[in-house]
């Protein structure tokens, strides 16, 4: 199935002026000016992505082609947990209909970036979930939807299947109006995509019939625009994710909490965050969770060649929070590294100040917390906005109508 852009602004990378993907090595590094000498095994790695870059970018598969490839889901599956580190304090199972993103983030978590397959999205993905809701429905839990993938992008839209899983969700409060399932959406969404109807009913008038059941997150990066429109090639603008914040909340919608990622830590001044937080607080966001770009080595050579072709400065000081050779078990999910834990650690700080300026709380994952010894003297478990981990409300727990 052929799948129309719903914000048709995507770059032309391939035809980006002055610029080429290029092999680079320890020497190319030191020229620009990085002050650490990356491992043997991690340099393998980098150069490895140097190489799958250049054949991407020369193959045209860099970013995803418009189009999905329907079929059904073995009903007799069950849902993933969403519990990466082990330790994550909520039950969340993962909604997951599509296998890809058209979105198509180069910095992707879950791909890494590699968006060279057709997509394939699972048509009566709602009939495998109606049971699983119906079976869980005494816990208190999350269903996150969705976890590996866009949530409201043009496969679930265009094909019916994002008003189809969310139809459910009102079906079962319909049957079970005691049922302790909370949706969770985190979403690049911009307000076309809650505008977006089948049958003359959009996905924000689902939304409506979910409020006090569900929470919409806005996804937002902090990271140079120029760059922004490369790494997300078919995302909505952020101030379209902005519009479709602010029009949750007019209908009642819970939308007051963002996922901040990724966080490029070589972009971050007085300024930004200043910007940055302000533009949140316009838009009545009152908590946020940081996440820093997370990438492996190999990824990590096709974003800093991009922003080496913007800013090289920039570029340099990426790579040398990423590559140092003491840095290299500071890992997430799937042996992702981050950047450097002190700077992390002192960054966290400074967010959590700007934020409060601006009158928004931080909320942070287990992960996070552990990796850098963060004690809850600093951040609470759940933040005085009642928000915990990955920006879960609780206090849809304590009422089912919860619309603060």
């Amino acid at each position: 199935m052929e799948l129309t852009p719903i914000y048709d602004n995507q770059p032309d990378i391939y035809n980006l002026k002055g610029f080429a993907p290029r092999m680079m090595g320890t020497k190319d590094l030191r020229a620009l000016g990085v002050s650490v000498t990356p491992d043997e095994a991690t340099m393998d790695l980098f150069t490895a992505g140097c190489r799958s870059f250049m054949a991407r970018w020369e193959a045209r598969t860099a970013i995803p082609r418009p189009r999905v490839d329907l079929g059904p889901i073995d009903l007799g599956n069950d849902l993933e947990i969403h519990n990466y580190t082990s330790h994550c304090p909520t039950l969340t199972y993962e909604v997951s209909p599509v296998q890809g993103c058209q979105v198509g983030c180069l910095y992707c978590l879950v791909t890494d970036g590699v968006h060279e397959h057709t997509l394939s999205a699972y048509e009566n993905y709602d009939q495998l979930l109606e049971p699983i809701l119906e079976k869980h429905r005494h816990e208190e839990h999350y269903y996150y939807y969705s976890a590996k993938t866009e949530a409201l992008q043009e496969p679930t839209l265009q094909t019916g299947i994002a008003h189809r899983i969310l139809n459910t969700f009102i079906r079962h409060y319909e049957r079970y109006p005691d049922s302790k399932a909370r949706l969770f959406i985190a979403s690049k969404a911009g307000i076309k995509h809650l505008m977006y109807a089948r049958d003359g009913v959009r996905i924000i008038d689902l939304f409506e019939q979910l409020k006090g059941k569900m929470q919409f997150n806005t996804s937002v990066s902090i990271m140079p625009d120029s760059l922004r429109l490369l790494l997300e090639p078919f995302a909505a603008p952020v101030p379209e994710r902005m519009a479709a914040v602010r029009a949750c909340q007019k209908r009642g919608i819970l939308s007051e909490s963002a996922l901040v990622q990724p966080i490029f830590p070589s972009y971050l001044n007085d300024e930004v965050m200043s910007e940055f937080f302000g533009r949140l607080h316009r838009n009545g966001i009152v908590n946020f969770k940081p996440e820093f770009l997370t990438v492996s080595p190999a990824t990590l050579a096709w974003i800093g060649q991009l922003l080496e072709h913007f800013d090289p400065d920039q570029a340099r000081r990426l790579y040398t929070l990423y590559l140092a050779p003491e840095n290299q078990d500071h890992k997430k999910q799937r042996q992702r590294t981050a950047p450097e834990r002190n700077f992390c650690l002192e960054q966290f700080k400074r967010f959590q100040q700007t934020g409060r300026s601006f009158g928004i709380s931080m909320s942070i994952c287990y992960w996070v917390r552990k990796t850098l010894d963060i004690d809850t003297d600093m951040i609470p478990i759940i933040n005085e906005n009642g928000y915990q981990c990955l920006g879960y409300q609780r206090k849809l727990f304590d009422s089912p109508f919860y619309t603060e």
